[in-house]
């Protein structure tokens, strides 16, 4: 009978202790190993027993659930540790589709199996009490239940909750990150020995995990076949999303035939919350999925940046003659081998691997210790690929370029391609040549301003977004990355800045070719935003230029009349009238152009110049990758802060006013029509209020006495130099005084 116990004990049942699930079924039928696990003990001592003693038998019955808690665990570790699922050399597609419809293979975790092992450690140590307890046995002279008892009294504290941690494994079909939570919370309990296997258990789940973290950030490889990882690809995530198949090859393609390692950069990868584990913190999360797609980038260098990098090798090797040249040739896989180990050494690679080898070591898992590792790992990597974006890539000339062109910093180029267009934008635009009749004028302006030296122009493209077509400066036959901004960013600008429309000419906008620099600083989202910044600025300086020619226009036609009626008291008379009546509106004008000047005098000097020198200062002393990106991100949103573009209320006065500016030019060159004058009184008085108002809010604490704007005050200085600002503003939110111009006009 003790042996019969014994047996029981390592999960053989016979006669004496049988199974009921066994017996339920077929008698004589072993269960299948892939039946599922029994929520309840089912090793029961035979019914027609009768010569065991109701204690004898309630401690037998108490005792043989180790059995039957050791049989569930061992069938746990079985079916988790089979390596079945693995596709052989010799089993077709066909077959392998067929044992999974069958259900002989269950969803494979390495998780799961990392978690099996440690079970198999801890049944292998009942396994020896079980043993030893047979030798004392059959050493004793009277060998006792109690012997027995003795022997396992610590597992009935273990293997309980094993089974009950096994059940809820199965039952909910855990895995992966989820599965480190479980084991995570079952630590926290008050019998030292189950924690001590529960933390052995997590000990061997962080093994599967730390493979993964080196596989990511050393090599910049997902290894991760189940989807246990908390990093995946963008594509998982739309599968889980419910995204069609169409979007997904279109977006597989797109991958494809793109620059891949830049497109990973922005939407290769993301963090899968579902199988973040607890005790990673959110920020350590980002900070490991940063180093892996900045290894990634390191090992695996763009397109372009191999050509460039290429054509600089060449360039170098010139001087040295034909054997030179004829040794630089390499396969391709070879140069792009030893432009990554450039990039990041193998010293630093085993350096990371060196840290992640001593986190894999550690018996317990540590917290702050990984949390200082990762942030070690980071800092290579972002060390690294700042060297990379800076120092190679050029990141501070593609960013001038940006400031160049996006906001207006070649205001010779900007000021020739609006003369140049200007009776063009005098007519509403044609939707099917607005951006081909803008062509001409954009690149009469680039041949008369820029220069050969400037290589980042072949760069700029010409856009009409509300109408479709892109328009490029210039053809260049040189492979780079093909990593355009998004075409409807152009299109979806904010609602402030679209509320008024000028005419059809606001939608132009500029694109930019990215290249490796822009690619990890500029995110799409950023476009959007130059573009807004940029679609305002040429806003300004139409209206200032519009203000500028009608006064030269009214200037040479009165110079003209004065020159051919001087002789003529008649027509003379008529001309001086004509002069008296009309300088009000000149005196108007000059306001108009005293306020756009100013304004635009802030914008390019004291915000982009001002925060452009921040900017240049933190690139210089900074060394760190993403401290460069969120420099880069302060900059872009001072530029729109201080510029009043977030404010909806001043943004429209402003549009307002430079509407008005440019009706009030385009109605001043017909002096003749009575009609029209009183359209150019209409107009001045709705600039005076509209000025009024703008200064108002601006001089108002929220703004002029806060930190996002710090060069207002001087601002206001030049617009209320001589108080004539806040004399005509006074009570402007109830009742608006016209000022001395408009008096004057009435008059005449």
């Amino acid at each position: 009978m003790l042996h019969e116990l014994l047996l029981a004990l390592l999960g053989y049942t016979g006669d004496l202790i049988i199974d009921e699930r066994e017996h339920q079924t077929s008698i004589g039928i072993r269960l299948s190993p892939d039946a599922p696990i029994s929520e309840e003990p089912t090793f029961k001592l035979a019914p027609d027993i009768s010569f065991i003693e109701p204690s004898e038998r309630d401690l037998i019955e108490k005792i043989i659930t180790l059995g039957f808690y050791y049989r569930e665990l061992d069938r746990f570790a079985t079916n988790s540790r089979n390596l079945s699922w693995i596709r052989s050399a010799n089993v077709s597609p066909l077959e392998r589709a067929a044992e999974l419809s069958k259900g002989k293979a269950g969803n494979p975790s390495v998780y799961r199996r990392a978690i099996a092992n440690g079970i198999v450690e801890i049944l292998s140590v009942y396994r020896s009490a079980v043993l030893h307890i047979e030798q004392r046995l059959l050493s004793d002279t009277m060998p006792i239940l109690a012997t027995v008892t003795q022997g396992l009294n610590k597992f009935f504290v273990l293997l309980p909750p094993l089974y009950e941690l096994v059940l809820e494994i199965e039952r909910d079909d855990i895995c992966g990150g989820q599965l480190l939570n479980l084991l995570h919370k079952r630590c926290h309990c008050g019998v030292p020995e189950l924690q001590a296997c529960i933390q052995r258990l997590l000990w061997h789940g962080h093994q599967v995990m730390y493979n993964q973290l080196a596989s990511w950030m050393v090599y910049g490889i997902l290894q991760d076949q189940h989807g246990e990882f908390f990093i995946r690809r963008q594509e998982d995530r739309d599968v889980e999303h419910g995204a069609s198949h169409s979007d997904i090859s279109e977006k597989l393609v797109r991958l494809s035939t793109d620059d891949t390692s830049l497109t990973d950069w922005h939407l290769g990868f993301h963090i899968f919350l579902d199988m973040l584990p607890e005790h990673i913190h959110m920020r350590v999360a980002e900070s490991i999925l940063f180093a892996g797609k900045a290894v990634r980038v390191l090992r695996n260098p763009s397109a372009a940046f191999r050509f460039q990098h290429q054509q600089l090798t060449r360039g170098s090797q010139k001087v040295q003659g034909f054997t030179g040249r004829f040794l630089f040739q390499k396969e391709p896989f070879q140069d792009m081998k030893l432009i990554g180990e450039e990039l990041l050494p193998q010293s630093e690679a085993d350096k990371i691997e060196a840290m992640l080898q001593d986190l894999k070591e550690s018996s317990e898992f540590h917290k702050r210790s990984f949390e200082c590792a990762v942030d070690s790992i980071r800092a290579i990597a972002a060390s690294h690929l700042w060297q990379l974006v800076v120092v190679r890539a050029d990141l501070n000339g593609h960013l001038k370029a940006l400031k160049d062109y996006f906001l207006l910093a070649k205001g010779d180029f900007f000021q020739c391609f609006l003369e140049e267009s200007r009776q063009l934008m005098r007519l509403p635009p044609r939707q099917s040549t607005a951006e081909a009749d803008l062509m001409v004028p954009f690149q009469l302006a680039a041949i008369k301003t820029i220069g050969e030296e400037d290589k980042y122009f072949s760069r700029v493209s010409l856009r009409m977004p509300s109408f479709g077509i892109t328009v490029k400066s210039s053809q260049v036959d040189i492979p780079k990355a093909k990593a355009y901004m998004d075409g409807k960013s152009g299109a979806a600008l904010s609602n402030a800045a679209s509320e008024i429309s000028l005419d059809g000419w606001d939608g132009i906008a500029l694109e930019y070719c990215r290249g490796l620099a822009l690619t990890f600083v500029l995110y799409p989202r950023m476009h959007s935003r130059y573009c807004r910044v940029f679609q305002y600025l040429l806003r300004l300086k139409r209206t200032q230029m519009e203000l500028e020619k009608s006064w030269a226009s009214v200037m040479h036609q009165d110079h003209t009349d004065f020159a051919q009626h001087r002789n003529d008291r008649l027509n003379y008379s008529i001309t001086q009238q004509r002069r008296q009546r009309f300088r009000p509106m000149w005196r108007v004008r000059e306001h108009m152009a005293f306020l756009i000047r100013n304004l635009q005098f802030y914008i390019q000097v004291d915000v982009i110049e001002s925060q452009w020198n921040v900017l240049q200062a933190h690139i210089q002393d900074s060394r760190d990758f993403t401290e460069l990106v969120g420099f880069h991100q302060e900059y872009l949103s001072a530029l729109i802060s201080q510029s009043f573009l977030d404010i909806g209320s001043v943004s429209r006065i402003l549009d307002s006013i430079m509407k008005l500016c440019l009706q009030f030019c385009w109605n001043l060159e017909n002096q003749e029509s009575i009609a029209n004058t009183s359209e150019l009184e209409h107009i001045t008085e709705e600039f005076n209020k509209k000025s009024n108002s703008l200064y108002t809010i601006l001089r108002s604490s929220r703004l002029a006495g806060s930190q996002r704007a710090p060069f207002l005050r001087r601002f206001l200085l030049r617009l209320n130099f001589n108080s004539f600002f806040e004399a005509t503003a006074r009570g402007v939110l109830n009742v608006v005084r016209p000022r001395p111009a408009v008096t004057v006009l009435n008059q005449q």
